[in-house]
């Protein structure tokens, strides 16, 4: 199977405006997210997707792919026009504020559709445990229950499962959204209209689950750093610069 690695980027981030172009290093956070996967040598290609000519002239100047889109309401929808004429049969979506990501989370992902020999999963994702109540009941943290499996039954902003039996300690996991996608499922996201669940809870995985496909969930303990904010932009310069001292 050809695998592909897009990485959906638009400059007007509604938390922290431009900071895809903000310097971490030598490089801005998206070329350094660029060449980060392109480094783990998983996939045939890979390709940033933006609606941004700042951002297409950053990647292309840099001798990078990169894809110009028109503007979406979501990454995947981003993703399934700039894939639309691109050969492949697996895309796997790497958030372009996540400059961190290692290589093994993503061969797991990867791995899923090489084990899935009927094609009955649509796409998998990657989750991690929580243990602090603030993390389990912050609404920023989408958190994912799933069927023993590991196949997706929800994923919300509120605390899911609700502990209302206390003598049972609940699992708690975090959903962090880096996907692998079947190409033909990815352009079928792209034809399907937002359902109320999605709209309420705006978490655009939902859209699959409620049109009735498989999300294959796999637990990791790898802790990114994603740039929402412009302190979470200190704190992986700060990463990067002990990584660099070590």
């Amino acid at each position: 199977m050809k695998t592909i690695a897009v990485i959906p980027a638009r400059y007007e981030a509604s938390r922290f405006p431009g900071k895809l172009m903000q310097i971490l290093g030598e490089k801005t956070v998206i070329a350094t997210t660029y060449q980060n996967v392109v480094e783990t040598e998983l996939f045939d290609e890979v390709f940033v997707a933006t609606d941004s000519e700042i951002i297409f002239n950053e990647i292309q100047s840099s001798g990078g792919n990169v894809v110009m889109t028109g503007k979406h309401e979501t990454g995947s929808d981003r993703i399934a026009e700039a894939v639309a004429n691109i050969d492949c049969d697996i895309v796997v979506n790497v958030q372009g504020d996540e400059p961190f990501l290692k290589t093994e989370p993503l061969k797991k992902l990867i791995s899923v559709f090489n084990d899935d020999l009927d094609g009955q999963i649509s796409l998998a994702s990657l989750k991690i445990k929580l243990t602090e109540i603030e993390e389990i009941e912050n609404p920023n943290n989408v958190k994912v229950i799933t069927d023993n499996q590991g196949l997706a039954l929800y994923f919300s902003r509120s605390v899911i499962p609700y502990p209302r039996e206390t003598s049972v300690t609940a699992e708690y996991f975090k959903h962090i959204g880096v996907y692998a996608f079947r190409k033909s499922a990815l352009l079928n996201f792209a034809k399907l209209k937002m359902r109320p669940l999605e709209i309420a809870e705006k978490i655009e995985c939902i859209r699959y689950l409620e049109y009735g496909m498989k999300i294959k969930m796999i637990e990791t303990d790898f802790v990114g750093v994603g740039i929402d904010v412009p302190e979470d932009l200190e704190k992986a310069r700060r990463i990067l610069k002990n990584n660099s001292n070590s």
